[in-house]
């Protein structure tokens, strides 16, 4: 099949066209994305595109340019060093919730405790409770996420990644008093809930409005710490003793958490910046 075009001029198109919505570096950095987990080169100016190929790329750069996530565009997501499916029922794994699952396995390296049991509440895409489970294999997964879209996201991810590992997923409210009957006594609860007030979508980035998961953003602004107060509460009766719970936070409620769960009857309670320096993770210990 006779070549159509070399993709190194798109591949600069592709940066100069994304730049006024992401700024230079981060459109290169999308551009780059496209090429490698699209396309399957890292050599734009080496790469010659199909007439199939050039015909994606065009129908690639008109999602991108309407403001469409390139992890939707493409269906997938780097975390951790793994790659996932991502659809618009799920948050895009972002890398501060990297830095909360390696504390997370940072705690369960220091504890001598085999066959841990690991809940994730709000498991979106799964990459929280799935990452932990491919560098641990040794726990006992379980995970609770109230939309079936993104639970279903998250099973789909599991199989691929975790192939015939055991893992048990439920379909729950966190904030019904029914979610705790499918768990055993937990060693660990992890979780990265709604945190935003809806005060301060006028703040946030249009492409994460436009696109991402509201149910997974978005609190009333009369009481942003909702989640944390319930998921602390059922914490408090599922735990083990010596167990912890890890969640991310809104760098600006962090302490408000950290107070929350003192107020609740965890110790060893501690707040961790993330790499910007904002304090976005708390951790407590039954």
């Amino acid at each position: 099949m006779k070549p159509v075009s070399p993709a190194a001029n798109a591949f600069e198109q592709l940066i100069l066209d994304l730049t006024p919505r992401y700024g230079a570096g981060e459109a290169r950095s999308i551009a780059r994305i496209i090429f490698e987990d699209g396309f399957g080169t890292r050599r734009p100016a080496e790469k010659v595109f199909s007439p199939e190929e050039e015909q994606r790329f065009l129908q690639i750069r008109q999602r991108l340019l309407s403001g469409e996530p390139v992890q939707y565009v493409l269906g997938q997501a780097d975390f951790f060093g793994l790659k996932y499916t991502v659809t618009p029922a799920v948050l895009i794994p972002r890398q501060e919730t990297e830095e909360l699952v390696a504390w997370v396995l940072e705690w369960l390296k220091q504890t001598e405790k085999k066959a841990q049991a690991v809940l994730d509440i709000g498991l979106g895409s799964g990459c929280i409770a799935v990452t932990l489970k491919v560098k641990r294999p040794d726990i006992r997964l379980f995970g609770l996420e109230i939309s079936l879209d993104a639970l279903q996201v998250a099973t789909e991810n599991a199989r691929r990644l975790l192939g015939n590992t055991t893992f048990q997923f439920y379909a729950g409210d966190i904030l019904s008093p029914e979610a705790a009957e499918n768990f055993p006594p937990l060693d660990v609860i992890v979780s990265n809930p709604p945190y935003i007030p809806k005060q301060e979508r006028t703040l946030m980035p249009d492409h994460v409005v436009a696109h991402e998961p509201e149910i997974a953003l978005f609190v009333e602004d009369d009481d942003p710490l909702i989640f944390y107060r319930a998921i602390a509460t059922f914490a408090r009766r599922k735990l083990s003793t010596g167990g912890a719970l890890f969640f991310e936070c809104n760098e600006f409620n962090a302490s408000e958490v950290a107070d929350l769960l003192r107020g609740i009857g965890f110790s060893a309670v501690a707040l961790r910046t993330d790499i910007s320096g904002a304090e976005r993770m708390v951790l407590g210990i039954l």
